[in-house]
């Protein structure tokens, strides 16, 4: 490709190209890997291959985009339009052609491979205080001798009966209040909601109704959106779903899209428009799939980072990119669902937001927090939620500091030569033999590894199609548990590690680790630039958390809890061999799953944890990783494999790592000299 042809970036993918002004982008899907689906050929019949178009600046793609970046709708698209309608703002990918720099959005339903949200519900025991109940009352009927409204009848109902009131009653409820009374010859079910300031009622029914009512408990990632539908009587989780964050086309981390709203005018709204579409969609979705009226879901509880938090309450996140890192409000917040744009559950459904510790430490950890309480730890427990933007917890009883690491989206898959987000067919196990230097490797979605003699029947006609953010954390710690990466990061050549796996790349080399050319499937290979993504992204994880031991004045952890939906699948030795975590005994790091929905689960089951969770923010000690001068200093010797001075005498139990260098200009190889 020219220089010159137009640059187009695919999201949620990341995968980005060059190519010829001109090309369709579903030509431009293909030749660049990208998962866009089509079944009619590229004919406008099909509809499968919608897109959208990004428009605005992009800093960190280093375009902006505007509306000419694709060709004007044609006649196909204006008579699919016509017939059977598009969505505002969605093109035919077959019929849209890219004519200047574009940033794409392949929306989930236009995936061939759909997205591995994994961030299911972890089974805990909570103490049930739910902010939401039902109430069956028995009203008086009207008296001419004594006349009143049959609201306040109603609330002197509840305060004979249930010994509570008087609760307010929004508009809504108010205008079918009168008619339900009578259609339940004066007895009714009210659904009572504790808020701060009192009582509300947010739904009534005539007669019994024994419900169950359900909430929603949300955990907006900067990748991801998960929520858990649980019912408010026995704290079950009744389903599960997830779905990909549609603000990721303005950008992969949280200072991409603080600079889409810096420099792009409307930038916030449209963000918290996307994000709103985006939870609403996921909240019909999860209630069709549970088989739950919507009306019967009257509570939500949302966390998230302060970028995501500002941005779903419509707010300017401009200030959180730019120290002091104000953030317009950390308390929790009490508000209506609508106002979030969550318009698939009861319209009266109130949402709770759990406190923010800091700017760049949010409601997510505030959850993780209540989920692990280590503020009652007795060992000294190091917490890290791994993601696009990593937040660390470190404390026992004596006392809890907190902190957050941008770590960018190379976990994630992102940044990666031929990475992808985990999907069906993305390899996301890895094993090398240190002595032949062959891998194997196993896909999400097939059980059998890449060595079986059945692997390529198992796998399907899609076969092997990338690898995701779990693969590559593997891909790179074998690699340096084989002898094909030095300590540096630096991949050594086929003389030097004596695997012809090794190829050259322009003045660096890189491994191969499946070649699926042959069926006309992709060449995965580790690359010298992959290898630099991982090692960037971990040392800002390592280097937030030294900060945080360097604050409490220890050079150790007792123990370490890997939370979110990718810390849950990381393997706790690869981790330690990239020098992710600090050296502790292996079997005292465990696995969260996704503490943050966890937690966000237990504030919606419980009033008493919200209070609890809003307390224990207020004495978490923070602390800024952009403001410490020491983060620098510990981010470069963290960049090592596993890292350049701290000992990791754990580790050495465990497995021996090679000692061996390479030089980059591909010379030969030598022992190195321990660190003393």
């Amino acid at each position: 490709m020219k220089q010159d042809d137009p640059l187009v970036v695919f999201t949620p993918s990341g995968r980005r190209g060059r190519v010829p002004s001109g090309t369709s982008v579903l030509d431009a899907a293909r030749r660049l890997g990208v998962d866009l689906d089509s079944v009619c050929g590229g004919r406008g019949i099909c509809s499968k291959c919608q897109i959208s178009l990004g428009t605005g600046s992009f800093p960190k793609h280093g375009i902006t985009v505007t509306k000419e970046a694709l060709s004007a709708k044609n006649a196909v698209e204006q008579r699919y339009d016509e017939k059977r309608g598009l969505p505002p703002a969605r093109r035919l990918g077959c019929q849209a052609r890219i004519l200047a720099d574009a940033v794409i959005d392949v929306p989930p339903e236009s995936q061939i491979h759909r997205q591995v949200v994994r961030k299911d519900a972890e089974l805990r025991a909570i103490e049930m205080d739910p902010a939401t109940r039902l109430c069956l009352v028995d009203v008086a009927e009207p008296d001419l001798q004594a006349p009143s409204g049959d609201l306040e009848r109603l609330n002197s109902a509840l305060a004979a009966q249930w010994q509570i009131g008087p609760a307010r009653c929004p508009l809504p409820v108010l205008a079918r209040l009168q008619a339900t009374l009578r259609r339940g010859d004066w007895q009714v079910t009210v659904a009572l909601h504790r808020a701060p300031d009192g009582l509300e009622i947010l739904d009534i029914w005539p007669g019994f109704f024994e419900g169950p009512l359900y909430g929603l408990a949300i955990d907006i990632g900067s990748t991801t959106i998960a929520g858990h539908l649980t019912d408010l009587s026995t704290g079950t989780v009744i389903a599960s779903s997830g779905r990909m964050n549609p603000q990721i086309r303005f950008g992969e981390d949280l200072m991409s899209r603080v600079s889409h709203a810096m420099l792009t005018p409307g930038g916030a709204a449209e963000m918290t428009a996307a994000l709103h579409a985006g939870l609403d969609r996921l909240a019909a979705e999860i209630a069709t799939e549970a088989g739950v009226a919507p009306r019967q879901i009257v509570e939500t509880v949302l966390v998230g980072n302060p970028v995501m938090h500002h941005l779903a309450l419509g707010l300017d996140p401009v200030e959180l990119g730019q120290a002091p890192f104000a953030l317009a409000s950390s308390g929790a917040l009490w508000l209506a669902a609508g106002d979030l744009g969550i318009g698939a559950i009861n319209p009266e459904a109130r949402a709770y937001l759990l406190p923010l510790i800091a700017g760049h430490v949010g409601a997510d950890a505030a959850a993780v927090a209540l989920s692990e309480a280590p503020e009652e730890a007795d060992e000294l427990t190091l917490i890290v939620d791994v993601g696009t933007n990593a937040e660390i917890l470190l404390g026992d009883r004596s006392g809890v500091l907190a902190c957050s690491s941008p770590t960018g989206p190379a976990f994630e898959g992102a940044q990666i030569s031929a990475g992808q987000r985990a999907a069906p067919g993305a390899i996301e196990r890895v094993r090398i033999d240190p002595a032949t230097k062959e891998p194997r490797f196993k896909v999400i979605g097939c059980e059998l590894w890449s060595d079986d003699p059945d692997f390529a029947e198992a796998v399907g006609p899609a076969g092997v199609t990338g690898i995701c953010g779990s693969g590559i954390i593997e891909a790179v710690a074998e690699m340096r548990l084989a002898g094909l990466v030095d300590m540096s990061g630096l991949i050594g050549s086929a003389a030097q590690t004596g695997s012809e796996r090794c190829r050259p790349e322009g003045r660096t080399q890189s491994y191969l680790l499946h070649d699926g050319s042959s069926a006309g499937g992709p060449v995965i290979a580790v690359t010298q630039t992959d290898i630099r993504a991982i090692q960037l992204a971990k040392a800002a994880l390592y280097a937030g958390a030294r900060l945080l031991m360097d604050r409490r004045g220890v050079d150790r952890v007792e123990r370490v809890v890997l939370a979110g939906a990718f810390g849950a699948h990381i393997s706790p030795l690869h981790a330690m061999v990239l020098g992710m975590i600090p050296d502790v005994p292996l079997d005292r790091v465990r696995s969260a799953g996704n503490a943050a929905g966890t937690g966000a689960r237990i504030a919606l089951c419980s009033v008493a944890a919200r209070r609890k969770i809003e307390e224990v923010v207020r004495r978490i000690e923070k602390v800024e990783t952009a403001t410490e001068p020491r983060f620098q200093e510990h981010f470069v010797a963290a960049n090592a494999l596993p890292h350049a001075s701290d000992p990791f005498p754990e580790l050495a139990r465990q497995r021996h790592l090679p000692e061996v260098v390479f030089n980059a200009d591909g010379g030969g190889n030598r022992r190195r000299r321990r660190p003393r």
